[in-house]
């Protein structure tokens, strides 16, 4: 299996990049190959200053990149040889089994949708993150910022999808669904929350268990958290600042710890026909490592063709 990762994405790249795929190498499964797309003698610096062997990965060079404010349609077309661009290239083509960058998140969603393409059934390809929760375990939130406008049968989609991530990826079983919303009854919220929630509960896709506020989070009522991107991006923004509070005020609490981006790596694109996973801006050495590791984790699952199954 070969897993393709983008060294020139993100805000550290390529240093960051090269040195998390180094450690990603030391953790990856037999039989797996990382291919380094992006500045090849960049990459080959930086390990030779790291005292890493440059040959136990592949290359495929280019120092053409996709600046983080470049309009993503824009740049995905008229920059054919970027990093990210030959990423999905190799990953349409086969040559790869799935692609993960910290690059600008906007053309990693039009890439992944204009080149391995939509499976088929699925309306909106969803965007998630991971929740921690008080009882140790973690939660799947989407959608996160892919679809800030939703129709009712999307959110639905968000539930299938979401659900099937948390069994074959994180290994929950039966996962609790639920609805983000302003109040646990029925009626309850916006005109999509109250349209989408029959949709949800007549379902036999997943197992839906009602509205959930945003108290409900960390807890133990869903595993898996379904919303608009506009909502899921203010909350995992608002998450994120939790881990940057408790280290100003030195905190030393596992909980908020948890909070830490670095430990998942980044957000699967679900709902395309390939393993996608776009990390943070800021991604370290350790972010890249398990953005790696997820995407890794993603392809050696079967994750896609489980969707493709239940989308049938």
């Amino acid at each position: 299996m070969k897993i393709g990762l983008d060294i020139m994405g993100g805000d550290y790249a390529p240093k960051a990049a090269v040195l998390g795929a180094v450690e990603a190498y030391k953790a990856l499964p037999a039989g797996s190959k990382l291919v380094l797309v992006g500045d090849k003698d960049a990459a080959l610096s930086i390990l030779a200053e790291a005292g890493h062997d440059p040959d136990v990965f592949e290359y495929v060079h280019t120092t053409e990149v996709i600046g983080m404010g470049e309009h993503p349609t824009k740049a995905i077309s008229q920059k054919p040889g970027s990093s990210i661009a030959l990423g999905f290239k190799l990953l349409k083509e086969g040559e790869i089994q799935a692609f993960s960058s910290a690059g600008n998140t906007g053309a990693m969603l039009v890439g992944a949708m204009f080149s391995v393409k939509t499976i088929p059934g699925v309306i909106r390809p969803a965007m998630t993150t991971i929740v921690p929760k008080l009882s140790g375990g973690l939660g799947i939130l989407l959608d996160v910022g892919a679809n800030a406008d939703c129709k009712p049968d999307v959110l639905l989609q968000f539930g299938v999808l979401g659900s099937l991530l948390g069994q074959h990826v994180y290994n929950l079983t039966d996962p609790k669904v639920g609805l983000i919303n302003i109040g646990e009854e029925e009626e309850k919220g916006n005109m999509l929350c109250q349209a989408t929630y029959p949709l949800m509960k007549g379902t036999n896709q997943f197992n839906f268990v009602g509205n959930v506020e945003g108290r409900d989070l960390f807890g133990d009522a869903a595993d898996i958290y379904v919303c608009d991107g506009f909502t899921g991006n203010v909350i995992i923004k608002l998450a994120e600042s939790y881990y940057v509070i408790a280290r100003k005020k030195r905190l030393n609490d596992e909980f908020f710890d948890r909070f830490n981006y670095e430990q998942y790596g980044g957000s699967p694109i679900l709902g395309v026909n390939a393993p996608v996973v776009v990390g943070h801006g800021i991604s370290t050495p350790e972010a890249i490592k398990n953005m790696v590791l997820l995407s890794t984790n993603m392809a050696e699952s079967g994750l896609v063709e489980k969707i493709k199954q239940a989308f049938v």
